[in-house]
């Protein structure tokens, strides 16, 4: 079950819990307090408790009060206090700023120290809203083809958004960060993923927001066009993209995320496992 919990003394009807809800599933109740609206649409994200700035609202039974602050001081409280950002300021980052992000990009590791990823910086909104619109007309046209209807499934749910202008794929960011490597690249598919990871932390330092954006991966995949107007070099393959501005919100705490499951190895057990169930094994790793 996926609830939220509403301090109705301390909620001041703000409504941040709901703008920056990533699912749309929160709406006000007729007495203008937040409640669940779509459970099924939750990704447990914790945003919504995350960006309550005075602690009303609780998800999943967690109590806000109990929840750390945001520290950007040290590394781990930028660990702790990252989140994806899909509410941006309409101003540029100051080139100075940007600067020092692209200054950063050489000390990232890759394997087998192989320098050759290449990176497609936007870095004028004017140029971000040119892609945008020329997204959008594209995922448009290709909605209108039964033939290619199975590609499209995933962006079906926004076609009304769409139609109605609004920017679904890049949430209105002023900027973006695509990586590509080149096919011969040792580590082609996981170098990209490390770069980004090593911008993401960095950008939150210099008061940043950034947000991995799939849906933007799997356009400039699409459209080859696009990857001519990202200046992605012949012979590399865009891998993933990466939103980028100014936040216009404010998250309060960190969230209460879920513990991963850990295998604490301290000694060998053996275990004779059947030839199906290395079969199995074998075919599950190589997947997707």
């Amino acid at each position: 079950m996926k609830n939220i919990k509403i301090n109705e003394e301390k909620c001041i009807h703000c409504g941040l819990c709901i703008t920056d809800c990533v699912s749309s599933c929160i709406g006000f109740d007729k007495n203008n307090f937040p409640e669940m609206k779509e459970e099924n649409r939750c990704i447990s994200c914790g945003h919504c408790m995350s960006i309550c700035p005075t602690g009303a609202l609780s998800f999943n039974d967690k109590n806000p009060d109990e929840l750390e602050k945001v520290n950007y001081d040290d590394i781990l409280g930028l660990i702790k206090s990252r989140r994806s950002v899909r509410q941006y300021k309409e101003e540029e980052i100051p080139a100075e700023t940007l600067q020092k992000l692209k200054e950063m990009l050489p000390y990232i590791p890759t394997g087998c120290n192989s320098h050759a990823l290449h990176f497609s910086i936007v870095e004028k909104k004017s140029v971000m809203d040119v892609i945008r619109k020329k997204v959008n007309d594209l995922l448009l046209k290709t909605m209108s083809y039964k033939a290619l209807s199975p590609l499209m499934n995933k962006f079906s749910r926004y076609k009304d958004s769409f139609l109605n202008g609004e920017d679904v794929i890049f949430r209105n960011a002023p900027h973006m960060i695509v990586v590509s490597s080149p096919l011969t690249a040792p580590c082609a598919n996981i170098d990209p993923i490390i770069a980004l990871s090593y911008i993401e932390l960095y950008a939150q330092h210099l008061g940043l927001g950034t947000c991995w954006c799939g849906f933007a991966e799997i356009c400039i995949k699409m459209f080859p066009e696009l990857c001519e107007i990202l200046e992605i070099p012949s012979g590399y393959k865009p891998v993933y993209a990466m939103l980028l501005g100014i936040p216009s919100i404010k998250y309060q705490r960190v969230i209460a995320p879920e513990d991963y499951k850990i295998s604490e190895i301290r000694e060998i057990k053996e275990k004779d496992s059947c030839i199906f169930c290395k079969i199995k094994r074998f075919v599950t790793n190589f997947l997707r």
